[in-house]
């Protein structure tokens, strides 16, 4: 099975951890982020990784090399201008029938392998990770009638939601709808895929996710992290 891991990102939202780093090499516990996705998708049966960099690429290559350290297959490309988290997908020419897509900086327990499965089992284009979020509203919720009149009254409710866990599984076709040198981002492309009459399938997964995107979301994820290594690593290596 191969993978893209989407890695070419400033991670502007992430400093000071981010001046002298990429974001994918921020480290959690005794590793980087970005190798502790790449251990995990080893483990899963993955054999290729291919690493779309951008910002501070040369650190990154000079981390990860070939891949052999983890007996994994792994090369590059490399964005000369932002593509964003799809068009930098159009600069890899090798693409397997169903290809693991996921950006490089989510600290998760996701099982990759049964997303693939999933994605095989439903025939679709693309299939979206998403997980339940809760987002609360801090004050009282007001509903009116068309004159004014309230209707009903809600406070401090909780809603929850399904967000997409930046992971994903595409077909081959769906490099045909990105542009040569386009910037597009995902949703986009997800959005072209519905315009073509194509299905896109979302597996809801019961699993721990973080986003290190904020200050406050990494250092969270170091605290997950450093106090169970195992949950995320097979022994916590």
């Amino acid at each position: 099975m191969q993978a893209i891991i989407l890695a070419g990102g400033r991670g502007t939202r992430l400093k000071p951890y981010t001046m002298n780093f990429p974001k994918p090499l921020v480290p959690l516990g005794n590793y980087p982020i970005l190798e502790i996705i790449i251990r995990q998708l080893r483990a899963q049966g993955f054999c290729k990784v291919t690493i779309s960099t951008g910002h501070l690429a040369e650190l990154i290559q000079a981390y990860f090399g070939n891949g052999d350290r983890w007996d994994i297959e792994i090369d590059y490309v490399r964005e000369d201008k932002p593509l964003n988290t799809a068009g930098a997908l159009k600069l890899v020419k090798d693409w397997d029938e169903n290809l693991l897509v996921m950006n490089g900086d989510v600290l998760t327990t996701l099982n990759y392998h049964q997303l693939v499965a999933t994605h095989i089992q439903h025939r679709v284009q693309v299939t979206v990770a998403t997980t339940k979020r809760e987002s609360r509203i801090d004050f009282g919720i007001v509903e009116t009638d068309q004159e004014g009149f309230l209707t009903h009254y809600r406070e401090k409710p909780v809603y929850t939601y399904d967000v997409s866990m930046g992971v994903y599984v595409l077909s081959r076709s769906c490099q045909d709808l990105i542009e040569e040198g386009e910037a597009l981002g995902m949703p986009d492309l997800l959005l072209r895929v519905l315009k073509t009459q194509q299905r896109v399938y979302c597996h809801n997964a019961d699993c721990y996710w973080l986003d290190i995107g904020r200050g406050d979301d990494y250092e969270e994820a170091q605290r997950q992290f450093q106090s169970n290594p195992q949950k995320f690593l097979h022994n916590g290596v």
